[in-house]
């Protein structure tokens, strides 16, 4: 795995949008799923980590939980109602694992942080209160951006 940072390009995209597509597979086999996210970004130089919150009693969270300590997925981040010569969005691999104490309570900080409406909403924070966090942990990352050229195309990781 590559241990340096990404290109800025791609820390931008994954910085401008909230959304993510999360792709894993479960004994049914593969599936998607939307879910926001919070880029954790403590040092600017190092590999990013996307920090999402979702129940274990849902199709993903327990394909997730099943797969721990490390469970293999794919994702893309972009924003919806783009025209194709400006389409701009992350293509990505990692893993993801689920946050428990201090690492829970950091995550719950910067997902706040992105999202200051759901710590305001005292219904929204009392569902946090009982939802996992989860860290995804890109491997490989492939910005798409056509509106530098049509097919436009970084790529950072193994």
């Amino acid at each position: 795995m590559n241990d340096s940072a990404p290109p800025p390009g791609i820390l931008q995209a994954l910085a401008d949008h909230t959304t993510m597509t999360l792709a894993y597979t479960d004994g049914d086999g593969p599936q998607a799923c939307a879910v926001l996210y919070a880029p954790m970004d403590d040092d600017p130089a190092a590999v990013p980590v996307l920090l999402f919150v979702t129940s274990e009693s849902t199709r993903h969270g327990r394909a997730l939980a099943a797969a721990q300590p490390a469970a293999p997925v794919a994702f893309t981040a972009q924003r919806d109602g783009q025209d194709w010569s400006g389409l701009t969005g992350v293509q990505g691999r990692g893993v993801c694992r689920r946050l428990d104490g201090g690492e829970r309570r950091r995550a719950w900080r910067a997902y706040a942080d992105r999202f200051p409406y759901v710590a305001l909403n005292p219904k929204l924070r009392g569902a946090m209160n009982h939802t996992a966090f989860w860290e995804l942990r890109p491997t490989w990352l492939r910005l798409i951006d056509n509106a530098r050229g049509f097919g436009h195309k970084e790529e950072w990781g193994a």
